[in-house]
C-alpha cells in the first residue's frame, strides 16, 4: 500500500475536493489525512458518523503528543474519526498557529503514513491533503515517504506555469535534479489537472509535453472534472446523484489509472478487499462508494 500526497502551488484549485473525491472511490481501505499546516476544513463542514460534529481535538492536533513519544503506524487509528458516509479521516489543525506543535514531527508522520500498510490489524493506504506548498512548507517533509506526490492545477496559463516550476523544484529536492520521470525513483511527482471534460484529453497532452520538454521529472497522471455542482454535492451543500457527477466519474478514472500504472508496485492488503458495489470492505470498513456515491452528503472539502 502507499502514501499519496496531494498539494498545489498557489490559488485554490480544489485540493481538498480532489482528496475527498479520490478517497471516496479508492479501491482499498483508505485513510484521508488533512495535513495542511494552514488548517483543515472537514471539521467545519462534515458530520461525524454518529450524526454530530467532528471533534476538532481528535486528529492532527491530538497525534502531535503521541508522535513525540514515537509513533507506531497502528496508533494512527486512535486519532481517526469516521464521517457520516463512512470515510475515515484524520481531522486537520484548526488554525495555522497550531502547526508549531508539529515542528520536527513531519518525517515521523510520513513514516507512519507510509507504513500503515504493515499494520497487523488494519492496513490502509493514506491520502494526505497537504494544501498549498512552497519550498519551505514543513508538510513537504512527508513527501520523501510518499509513493506519489500529486500536484493539482487548473489550466489557466499562469497556473500551468506555476505547476511546471513547482514540479521541477520538487523533483530537484526529492531526486537531486530534473530528469526524465522514467529515471526517477519514488516518490513520483505527478500532475492532476482540474479541467473541462470537453477538452481535458487535449490539455493533458499539451501540459504533459511541456513538463517533459522542461525536464521537470513530472508528468500528467490524470484529470479531475471542473464540476462545481459535483463539488457542492460532495460537500453536502446540494442534493443529487453524486455517483453520476462528472467529479466522481473523473475521480474513478484517475484512481483506476493510478492502480493500473503503479498498483503492482504497492503491496496488496492482507485480507479480502472491498466488495465492488456493496459499499463496504472487510469487517464493515468503508470501501468504494461507501464514503462517496452511496452516501456522501455530509462530506466536505470543496473549495480549497
Amino acid at each position: 500500500m502507499a502514501l499519496i500526497a496531494l498539494a498545489a502551488d498557489k490559488g485554490s484549485p480544489g485540493v481538498t475536493t480532489a482528496a475527498v473525491a479520490l478517497a471516496a472511490v479508492w479501491p482499498r481501505r483508505v485513510l484521508l489525512a488533512e495535513t495542511d499546516p494552514a488548517g483543515g476544513d472537514l471539521v467545519y463542514r462534515s458530520a461525524a458518523a454518529h450524526g454530530g460534529p467532528l471533534n476538532p481535538n481528535t486528529g492532527m492536533l491530538s497525534i502531535a503528543a503521541t508522535a513525540r513519544r514515537g509513533l507506531v503506524p497502528d496508533q494512527l487509528w486512535d486519532h481517526v474519526q469516521p464521517l457520516s458516509g463512512g470515510l475515515e479521516v484524520l481531522v486537520g489543525l484548526g488554525i495555522a498557529e497550531q502547526a508549531a506543535g508539529l515542528a520536527g514531527l513531519w518525517p515521523t508522520l510520513g513514516r507512519a503514513f507510509a507504513s500503515l500498510a504493515d499494520s497487523p490489524n488494519a492496513p490502509a493506504d493514506v491520502i494526505a491533503d497537504c494544501g498549498r506548498v512552497s519550498g519551505d512548507s514543513p508538510v513537504t517533509e512527508l513527501f520523501p515517504h510518499a509513493a506519489l506526490v500529486l500536484l493539482l492545477s487548473r489550466t489557466e496559463p499562469e497556473a500551468i506555469a506555476r505547476v511546471r516550476d513547482r514540479a521541477a523544484a520538487l523533483s530537484n529536492k526529492l531526486h537531486g535534479g530534473p530528469r526524465g520521470a522514467s529515471s526517477l525513483g519514488l516518490p513520483l511527482v505527478g500532475v492532476v489537472l482540474v479541467a473541462d471534460t470537453n477538452n481535458a484529453a487535449k490539455l493533458s497532452g499539451q501540459v504533459n509535453d511541456m513538463l517533459v520538454h522542461a525536464q521537470t521529472g513530472a508528468r500528467v497522471v490524470g484529470t479531475i472534472a471542473d464540476d462545481p455542482a459535483g463539488a457542492d454535492q460532495l460537500a453536502g451543500r446540494r442534493r443529487g446523484r453524486l455517483e453520476k457527477s462528472l467529479l466522481i466519474r473523473s475521480a474513478r478514472k484517475v484512481t483506476s489509472d493510478l492502480y493500473q500504472q503503479f498498483g503492482a508496485a504497492w503491496s496488496m492488503p492482507t485480507g479480502p478487499g472491498p466488495v465492488p458495489g456493496t459499499g463496504t470492505g472487510p469487517a464493515g470498513h468503508a470501501g468504494p462508494g461507501s464514503a462517496g456515491p452511496a452516501g456522501m452528503s455530509g462530506h466536505a472539502g470543496a473549495g480549497r
